[in-house]
């Protein structure tokens, strides 16, 4: 590697009585050491500052009173205080006070968010003006704190390709650069008698220059700089390959609920299609969705509870994967489900077609209950239920800064009905949208994008659109800070539900390729250079290194400009 080019280079200084040489290569050499350490520290300081973000003590709760214990001996289900202005010592869910925590090093909002009775709050954040009472749901080494230092000192542990490049050269030119040396020092003195002194020296000139360090180090400071940059900001990337890769995506499939709609639907409207009251077909419906944690589901049986009504858990629950669930009540065989379902149930008629497209042509979903056909029973259905996504306030500014950004079409894939999905894709300014979709179909559609635009980001919650996430190039988690499992499946996790970002991190990943590529060009042309000086007698030692050093700082500086980096670009409003 470099040090036995260096070693040898002072070696033969000092030896043909060059001793000032040899001392001034060996201090500059030392120092452009020095400062390829101290970039790649500055580098990791804003990660390895997470680590002191978390208290090491925390105010556990003992019998009526609070004692402070060191974090490590507090276990899950225990309770913590967290006074006013402190940090948050554990994760956990609020079960007393309210207050607002600002949760900027975890998930990069800006602005502080209420918290109250059953709401989660994250190691490292910074409680406001009131005072909590906590149940810890984690211990302090599975804390969504510990877990993010952790991925990321593995992401920068990962090489990327242009970092991989950058070893395969170096491996070939190590020894070239020593053979060179050696015909330089040879050959003028055996075949044309040329002064052993002279071309000794300048084949210790060449060693010199020969030495890789602007070239080795311009990649991985690079790296590291913009995956710090990133997660500062609560963008998690995992490794240079993922970071150069974002820098590359040109389409973007995303699901819908939960990405472009806020994720928190709720019953809008009821219809009857027959003598049914609407409280049994609340009562059914929450019967059935109540084993179901599907937004939707959850929906249905918030609205039956807001309602007062009282059902229980249906018996011999199935889940139909996308398109909804069948059980038994009182003895029946009941469904409930979407648009899809009940052609497949061949339960919907043209009066039938009729009102739920009246429904899915508002952007909204629907959720037909009805009779599962069995034996002697056709089944029929019994009455719909409307539900509305608000769609996200900045979905549509977020997908224009996508587009802004370099994406050449931006892609919806939902299981919801045609309609609806195309409804909120106009609304957006989406390019295409597909519905009806299963999860295995979503997985194709990614395919598809990837035969024609190469490099192809899929975002969705980690969890059901995990198959399609990890066919894409890259997969994309929204709103990972409370979801292990989007922590764990997405190659890119952002803490908060801003779309927004996904942008920011898409144009920081190319500046980031384009810093390396104009440090690895730079680097190169540099000892091409000098390399030509030396073989011709134009430099010297001490110039040599110089110009080395010289060239790392340059590369060190050009790569650190990436922590600088906002995410965050207004976009014009039409």
């Amino acid at each position: 590697d470099m040090n036995l080019l260096m070693t040898i280079a002072v070696i033969g200084a000092a030896v043909i009585g060059q001793w000032s040489e040899a001392a001034a290569v060996t201090f500059l050499f030392g120092l452009s050491e020095l400062l390829e350490s101290f970039s790649v520290a500055r580098a990791r300081r804003a990660i390895q500052s997470l680590m002191k973000l978390a208290p090491e003590t925390a105010w556990l709760k003992t019998g009526e009173t609070f004692r402070e214990v060191p974090v490590e001996q507090v276990s899950a289900e225990s309770i913590i205080t967290v006074k006013s202005g402190a940090r948050v010592p554990l994760d956990g869910a609020v079960i007393a006070g309210t207050s607002t925590v600002n949760q900027a090093p975890i998930t990069g909002e800006s602005m502080p968010v209420e918290k109250k009775t059953g709401d989660t709050v994250f190691a490292g954040t910074i409680n406001g003006e009131g005072s909590l009472e906590v149940r810890v749901t984690k211990a302090y080494a599975d804390t969504t704190l510990a877990r993010i230092i952790h991925l990321v000192e593995e992401a920068q542990s990962q090489k990327a390709p242009s970092q991989r490049f950058v070893d395969v050269f170096a491996k070939y030119y190590t020894p070239a650069v020593m053979l060179l040396a050696l015909a330089v020092w040879l050959i003028p003195p055996l075949l044309a008698g040329a002064a052993w002194m002279v071309w000794t020296y300048r084949a210790l000139v060449l060693l010199v220059i020969a030495c890789p360090c602007a070239l080795v180090i311009s990649t991985p400071v690079s790296i590291v700089s913009g995956l710090t940059a990133l997660a500062r900001r609560g963008v998690l990337i995992k490794g240079g390959a993922v970071l150069e890769a974002v820098g590359k995506l040109t389409a973007l499939a995303t699901d819908k609920t939960g990405t472009i709609t806020e994720g928190q639907p709720r019953v809008t409207a009821i219809l009857r299609l027959n003598s049914t009251p609407e409280s049994e077909l609340l009562r059914i419906a929450a019967a059935i969705d109540v084993h179901s944690d599907h937004p939707l589901a959850q929906a249905v049986v918030k609205h039956a509870r807001d309602k007062g009504i009282e059902f229980p858990r249906s018996e011999n629950y199935q889940a139909r994967n996308g398109r909804g669930a069948e059980a038994e009540l009182d003895g029946h065989h009941y469904f409930v489900g979407n648009h899809r379902f009940t052609h497949e149930l061949a339960v919907c008629s043209e009066d039938i077609e009729r009102k739920l497209a009246e429904i899915e042509a508002q952007a909204q979903s629907v959720v037909v209950i009805g009779h599962k056909p069995h034996g002697d029973c056709k089944g029929e259905v019994l009455g719909v239920l409307a539900v509305g996504d608000a769609i996200r306030p900045n979905a549509a500014e977020a997908v224009r800064s996508l587009h802004a950004a370099g994406i050449r079409q931006v892609v919806m894939l939902s299981g919801d009905n045609q309609r609806i999905v195309d409804a909120i894709a106009r609304q957006v300014g989406i390019d295409e949208a597909r519905g009806d979709l299963l999860p295995e179909q979503k997985v194709d559609r990614v395919r598809e994008l990837m035969a024609r635009h190469k490099h192809v980001g899929m975002i969705g919650d980690g969890v059901n659109d995990a198959p399609a996430m990890a066919v894409a190039s890259v997969g994309i988690a929204m709103d990972a800070a409370g979801t292990d499992t989007a922590i764990e499946t997405a190659d890119m996790a952002l803490m908060q539900d801003d779309l927004s970002k996904v942008a920011g991190a898409i144009r920081l990943g190319r500046r980031t390729v384009r810093v390396i590529q104009a440090n690895i060009a730079f680097a190169l042309g540099v000892k091409a250079i000098f390399l030509a000086l030396a073989v011709t007698g134009h430099t010297s030692l001490w110039l040599a290194i110089l110009a080395d050093t010289g060239a790392t700082l340059v590369v060190i500086a050009n790569a650190l400009r990436l922590l600088r980096s906002k995410i965050e670009r207004p976009v014009e409003r039409n």
